[in-house]
């Protein structure tokens, strides 16, 4: 399985895209704002561009099983997960169905659908 984030509305605090799977688009994403190579401002830095392994583990955090990305150099426990704006991901990958504003929403609806065919 391929999991591709295709990044394409960047801004000050946010960055938008849209995720697939195999090729197939899957939901939207919020991420925090992408910086130059080598900056990073903790819990508003959208991981650097990349390839990534993603596992799925227990989140103590969030109290349940997640997809987890690893080896993100300078960044831990890097999750995808539910939330609707750039103050929810703390470096962590959003999903949803449809942008409003600089938010996303059905954060919910969207990651539970994609986390059934992770």
């Amino acid at each position: 399985m391929k999991i591709t984030l295709h990044r394409n509305i960047f801004d000050e605090t946010t960055t938008l895209g849209a995720l697939s799977i195999d090729g197939t688009d899957e939901c939207l994403t919020l991420e925090p704002t992408v910086r130059v190579p080598g900056v990073k401002v903790p819990d508003v830095t959208a991981i650097p561009f990349g390839t990534y392994q993603i596992i799925i583990d227990f989140s103590q955090k969030f109290k349940r099983w997640m997809p987890h990305i690893l080896g993100v150099q300078d960044f831990l426990g890097i999750r995808i997960h539910p939330g609707n704006s750039a103050n929810d991901t703390h470096g962590c990958i959003l999903t949803g169905q449809k942008i409003e504003g600089d938010q996303i929403v059905k954060s919910g609806v969207a990651y539970e659908t994609l986390f059934a065919k992770i």
